[in-house]
């Protein structure tokens, strides 16, 4: 009886044991599986201001209100783009519960034109050393490459300026001199955007930031009060996406017109050449991938309309005697249609002239070089079947009067002549007759 007493003690005992260690095993995964402490997210935007970057900075937001980050800081060097994507990205600053600091740096960045709205509209707008901000006045151009009139100028401008003017009001800096960068274009330097009260530091570093803030009463956009706590909290990079790099990396204006030309020059190869397979299928996804591109830079369309109006032209010239007339006006085309192709204001979302024009005059080269060879394939005279026998040299096997046999192209045929001809005479193939029979003449 003792006995079984005390093997009923020891499994209690040992059944609370292992009871223990599965307790701390637990706890130890969950802490493992829940985000850590609050931290400070940081991101780079090294880019304009365009869709991919919009959902790089919105995604990060909502990754910074998820784990409960106590500060997003957006390390951001532009030099502008598209007012749609920057006004996504000011209404999720506006509306995220995480305070988001813009922090325009290293020394030698900018944040212009739509990167100066998104640091007024940030909860705190930092500047290093050695960086500027400003010049802020829309620019906007139709479809036809052309500016706007006066009148819509005006109206694009007031209502910027109307906007920035609420932004800084909210955030409490200088709306005179925010609504002076969009009216007039103005561009400060970190220490005049100081002075007058657009940004909330100049700090060379990151860390001087934290210093600065920590115990911070901020003043969110909807009026609450919220204390930043910094000190001693990581720094956590939040990095782009695979996907996010590609996009940014084929948003690029160069690519993005190398792509389209080697489309269009891989999908004519595949049409003059059916069954290649290979340049149809590289030119095609070329192709979708510029026109993904394109969905993402300001395109204008009459550009597009020259480019394919020289290929038009290219494929005239190969087929009309204009002594070179139309495969110049191609060559014109393409090259004013890859100018006028991207139609930005900022250099940045422009391709580069230094690639523009010698790839638009070597790809015309090409085409007309690849249609010459075509036609001139079509042209030539045929080497088998019925029109390949007409015109081959040949010799009678039998008097021929009319009728004979011709031994003719490694064949012997059943052949007439219009007169006769004797046996072992050369004869020349006129026509190949429905009844398997040929008509020769006497060379």
């Amino acid at each position: 009886m003792s006995r079984r007493i005390v093997d009923l003690i020891s499994s209690s005992t040992y059944n609370e044991i292992n009871m223990k260690r599965a307790l701390r095993l637990a706890a130890f995964v969950l802490l493992l599986a829940l985000p850590g402490a609050a931290s400070i997210y940081r991101i780079t935007v090294d880019a304009p201001v365009h869709p991919i970057s919009s959902e790089y900075i919105m995604r990060s937001i909502e990754k910074a209100e998820r784990e409960g980050a106590s500060l997003l800081i957006i390390v951001l060097n532009t030099p502008g783009g598209l007012d749609s994507a920057m006004r996504e990205i000011i209404a999720k600053i506006l509306a995220s519960p995480v305070p988001v600091m813009t922090y325009v740096g290293p020394g030698g960045a900018r944040a212009a034109s739509a990167g100066f709205f998104i640091g007024i509209a940030s909860d705190l707008f930092v500047m290093a050393p050695g960086t500027n901000t400003g010049a802020a006045h829309p620019v906007g151009i139709s479809i036809t490459g052309q500016a706007m009139d006066k009148t819509m100028e005006e109206k694009v401008t007031h209502d910027a300026a109307s906007y920035i003017k609420t932004l800084a009001e909210k955030r409490g800096r200088n709306v005179q001199a925010a609504e002076d960068a969009v009216r007039k274009s103005l561009s400060y330097t970190e220490k005049e955007a100081l002075e007058k009260g657009l940004i909330d530091l100049v700090a060379g570093s990151e860390q001087e930031i934290i210093d600065h803030f920590d115990r911070h009463i901020l003043k969110r956009f909807d009026g609450e009060a919220v204390e930043l706590r910094l000190r001693g909290e990581p720094v956590v990079d939040i990095p782009m996406t695979a996907r996010q790099k590609f996009l940014l990396t084929i948003s690029n204006p160069n690519l993005a017109y190398i792509l389209l030309m080697l489309g269009l020059l891989g999908l004519y190869f595949e049409f003059a050449h059916p069954g290649a397979i290979l340049p149809g299928v590289l030119g095609a996804i070329s192709l979708l991938l510029a026109i993904f591109s394109f969905q993402i830079l300001p395109i204008n369309y009459v550009a597009l309309l020259l480019i394919l109006l020289a290929i038009g032209l290219f494929i005239l010239e190969v087929k009309v005697q204009s002594f070179g007339i139309l495969g110049a006006g191609g060559i014109i085309a393409m090259v004013i249609g890859s100018v006028m192709l991207v139609n930005s204001p900022i250099p940045e979302l422009q391709p580069s002239l230094k690639i523009i024009i010698p790839l638009a005059v070597g790809l015309s080269l090409i085409f007309l070089f690849l249609m010459f060879l075509v036609f001139r394939a079509h042209s030539r005279k045929a080497f088998t079947g019925k029109e390949g026998l007409v015109g081959e040299i040949g010799t009678a096997q039998t008097d021929l009067s009319p009728e004979g046999k011709v031994f003719v192209h490694g064949e012997l045929w059943n052949a007439e002549a219009g007169e006769p001809i004797a046996k072992g005479s050369k004869v020349r193939v006129v026509r190949v007759l429905d009844t398997l029979k040929i008509r020769v003449d006497k060379v």
